[in-house]
Formats: C-alpha cells, structure tokens, sequence
C-alpha cells in the first residue's frame, strides 16, 4: 500500500515509517522539518500540511492510508500556533482525505484528552468524554483535533477512520510528554499523592500503530502497554528522585531548581494521572506489548 505519514520527521513517526517500509509498503511523508537522507523506501516531502504544496502531494501521490501525527504536545510554542498546527492541520488533512480518494485514516492522539479528575473511573472506556478541557485548559487544541477526527466517522463513512488514544511512550528515543517529565534528575510529585502513571514503549507503539493500518479498523481506540505503576516506582526505575512537594508551594518551585517546567493544568494529571482501558484495542488487533514496565524504564533509563 501506498501510506502518506504527516509529522513524519517525529521521532516516533519515524519509526513507524521505517516498519511499515520494511513490511514491503510505499512509504512518503510530509513534514514541515527536513528528515535528510531518510530510508530506501521512504519519501518525504517538505511542506506545511496546511499549504497547497501538501494538497498537491494529496492530488499527485494519491496515497491509499494516511497516518496523521502533524501535532504538538509541547507547550513551547503559543496556544495560536498549537490550535493551528493541531486543529486546523487536522481538520485539512481529513478534508484531502475525503477529496483525493483515501480509503483510511488513523488519527494517533493522546490518552490525556480524557482530562485528569478526582472522581473519574480508574479505567477510561472509548465511550468516556473528552474532559481536559476543564482540568487543562492547555489541552484544548488537542482535545479539539480529536473530535474532530472523530467526526469523520459519520461524516464520510466510506473512508475507514481510526482514532488512536495512545498512553504516555517511554523508551529509547526520550521523545513525549512522559520522557520530558522524566528529563531531569528530580521529578516532583504532589505530597501525599503517589498517583498510578501508564506509559509503554516507543516501539510498542509503533507496532500498535501499524497494526491499526494492517487491521483497517475503523473506530476509537485506546492503545497501552503493561499495566501503570506509581510515579514513585517509575522514578526508582529511572534513577530519579522523587521529590514530594507541598501543592500550595507547587506553582512557585515548577520550572526552578533544576525541575520541569509545567502549565498550570498540569497539577491535576500529577495527582490524578489518566489510566485507560485498552481492552477493545487488543479484541480487535491481537496487539500484545512486547515491553513490560520493567523493560520500558529500563530502556528509558540506558539509552
């Protein structure tokens, strides 16, 4: 098949493209950022997916599956250029989808659009909704991109449409809203919370993606690995220190002191971390996590 990846200089993009070219697909990509001298079997195409360039590689490649991970996480940038990237970038791509004749498309989204709340069920089903908005304002652009990924279920029932809410990756390529948390050699934690965090690995996730490809699902899907762990013990595995932090002095020490720097939303999803139930992902794949919790902070951990 011939498969178009936006956002395809990430990380883990990359490695998803490099195992779908070598599974025998025709792999291109579009990407703002230049990947220089990528694989034999994968081309890339540098141009915005908001731009004409991008609809011309659209109208010209006529790509059967598109794999749509042209998002931020990052909080770096302003909130006008992340509801940019996320919203309207996704919004076009699934509009060339319908245009040009593409037979499916896998949204890959964050588990963190559930939003972080005290009441809220230790597993999240599909069928939970889209809350951060109200607990992390920040996420607003992401938890918009993904209903609207999900719009195309009905609106354009002939293109398969895949939506993908994936946990926190962790591993060797230190890439991901976890990985940046984890960067420093203290971690801060909420005192008196030492809450269940659920992460898997990079190539874990890449295998989930391909396999939502190979499988042609059409749906919303959670995607996880082994079962979380405190953040205490995801901070032994990882050879960091937990460091336990009064929450009304929290806002004043975050970002200082050699500790990450975090919007003000992220206080509720270190004390009430979102764990999902991947359950109807594994039903309708057979995907089976490769890495165990101990692997995964271990590999974090040495790369």
């Amino acid at each position: 098949m011939k498969i178009l990846i936006t956002g395809i200089s990430g990380a883990h993009a990359r490695m998803i493209a490099q195992k779908l070219a070598a599974a025998g697909h025709d792999v291109i990509g579009l990407d703002r950022r230049a990947w220089p001298n990528p694989p034999e079997g994968i081309r890339v195409f540098q141009a915005d997916v908001r731009k004409r360039p991008a609809a011309d590689v659209f109208r010209n490649e006529r790509p059967e599956v598109v794999i749509h991970m042209a998002t931020i996480t990052h909080f770096s940038g302003s909130r006008e250029e992340r509801l940019r990237i996320n919203l309207q970038g996704t919004r076009i791509v699934f509009e060339h989808c319908h245009e040009h004749g593409v037979k499916h498309a896998v949204f890959v989204g964050r588990h963190t659009i559930y939003g972080a709340a005290a009441d809220a069920p230790l597993y999240r089903g599909e069928d939970e909704p889209p809350l951060a908005v109200t607990t992390f304002p920040e996420l607003a652009d992401l938890v918009a991109a993904d209903l609207h990924a999900c719009t195309a279920l009905w609106r354009w029932p002939e293109l398969k449409t895949t939506v993908l809410r994936l946990v926190y990756t962790l591993g060797p390529l230190h890439r991901g809203t976890l990985a940046s948390f984890l960067a420093g050699p203290r971690v801060p934690m909420i005192l008196g919370f030492d809450p269940l965090f659920q992460m898997m690995h990079d190539e874990d996730a890449a295998d989930a993606v391909t396999l939502a490809v190979e499988k042609r699902l059409n749906g919303v899907f959670n995607v996880a690995g082994p079962p979380p762990v405190p953040l205490s013990v995801l901070c032994r595995g990882t050879h960091r220190q937990a460091l336990p932090i009064p929450e009304p002095l929290f806002p004043h020490v975050i970002g200082r002191f050699g500790l990450p720097h975090l919007p003000p939303g992220a206080v509720s999803h270190i004390k009430y971390p979102i764990v999902v139930d991947a359950a109807a992902f594994r039903a309708a794949t057979g995907f089976e996590h490769r890495h165990d919790a101990h692997a995964v902070m271990t590999s974090f951990r040495e790369s």
